[in-house]
């Protein structure tokens, strides 16, 4: 999911205010201004998520809305590589925005719902993403909620603190969603998220969601999670962002997400970008995205991987793994070196540090399915 901006705004979610009372430290991120972390340091709630539950505000991500049947959405299909006609009825799919080369112009959920499809998109590209999308689907037939906030609620223990006051959200199988209720209200749960822990999505009224999220924190186990530990946990899980382990110049085959594009729609070659994905199934990409697990030394975005003494590739995603109490990375390395175990090598300010190929997760993910 997305962190990068080509323009800082200064706008805020409904929740600005109720981050700076709980102490959020507020930092500029895809457009608005969003909490990094709380009193209790990054460390800390990444810690939590893993043992218990904590909540995001991930309200900046865009809500988007296309009305009627098949005959109006199916046309998504052109450059969201899904089969729309398979998926059930509140049922979600990950999947990419393409764009003719071939590249990746965002990932995003789809859900299929009563009246059409849900689609939630990252912060920094959903302006751009609906434009894309009016290429192929009536402007009219769509909307972006603005009215509506998102909550994400991740952890071993959500479930059970989610169940007592959103009945029936504990039903829910992995990757699917429903119209629940609560204190009265329809909110629509989906049962996902992006820590690699069991978890759910709410999307909730902005005028309900302090009161919510409020209610939640009533629980021991519950503790406002900033988007520094969202990182980490996400990184731990393997789980890409937007703007970093993938990009436009990126195909879902380099980024080892071919998983993410349906067997229909790459074997009919119906979508943008068809010809580069397809060839790049028959004869292989020339990189490849892959775990890489420093030996000492912590490698940030950016930091080149060598392989006997040749460039061979770039760090996208580095930090530290609270789970694993190791440094850990995402990256793309030249394909003939991307098998789990190779030795490479990370620059990092200036010098070299020994690093090995790791297979994907850093974490085995938690979802109940």
């Amino acid at each position: 999911m997305s962190q990068s901006s080509e323009k800082i705004e200064n706008l805020k979610t409904v929740l600005f205010d109720f981050h700076l009372t709980n102490g959020g430290k507020m930092v500029p991120f895809a457009g608005y201004q969003m909490p990094v972390q709380y009193p209790d340091g990054i460390v800390k709630e990444h810690q939590h998520v893993r043992a218990s539950a904590g909540i995001f505000d991930v309200s900046h991500m865009g809500q988007f809305s296309i009305y009627g049947d098949e005959k109006d959405y199916l046309p998504l299909e052109q450059i969201v590589p899904i089969d729309l006609k398979a998926l059930n009825l509140h049922q979600s799919k990950y999947s990419v925005l393409m764009n003719k080369d071939g590249g990746i112009d965002d990932d995003l959920i789809v859900t299929k719902v009563n009246d059409g499809l849900s689609i939630v998109l990252n912060a920094a590209c959903k302006h751009n993403d609906i434009k894309r999308i009016h290429e192929v689907i009536d402007p009219k037939k769509t909307k972006l909620h603005d009215e509506l906030s998102l909550i994400a609620f991740q952890g071993p223990k959500a479930v059970d603190f989610l169940e007592k006051i959103i009945p029936g959200v504990k039903d829910l199988p992995f990757m699917n969603g429903n119209i629940l209720k609560y204190n009265g209200n329809n909110v629509f749960v989906n049962r996902s998220g992006y820590t690699g822990e069991d978890g759910f999505e709410i999307s909730i009224s902005n005028s309900a969601v302090q009161n919510f999220c409020e209610e939640l924190l009533k629980n021991d186990g519950v503790k406002l999670i900033g988007l520094g530990a969202r990182d980490s946990l996400r990184l731990e899980a393997g789980l890409c962002l937007y703007g970093h382990d993938l990009d436009s110049s990126i195909t879902p085959i380099e980024a080892s997400l071919s998983w993410a594009l349906a067997k229909k729609n790459k074997e009919e070659g119906n979508f943008l970008g068809a010809s580069k994905v397809k060839e790049q199934i028959t004869n292989g990409a020339l990189k490849k995205r892959v775990g890489i697990k420093p030996e000492k030394i912590i490698a940030r975005e950016g930091s080149k991987i060598f392989k006997n003494g040749t460039e061979i590739g770039t760090i996208t995603s580095g930090g530290f793994g609270p789970s694993v109490n190791s440094p850990i990375a995402m990256g793309y390395v030249v394909k003939e070196f991307s098998n789990e175990g190779e030795d490479l090598e990370l620059e990092v300010r200036g010098k070299r540090h020994a690093a090995k190929v790791f297979k994907l997760p850093f974490y085995k993910k938690s979802y109940v399915k």
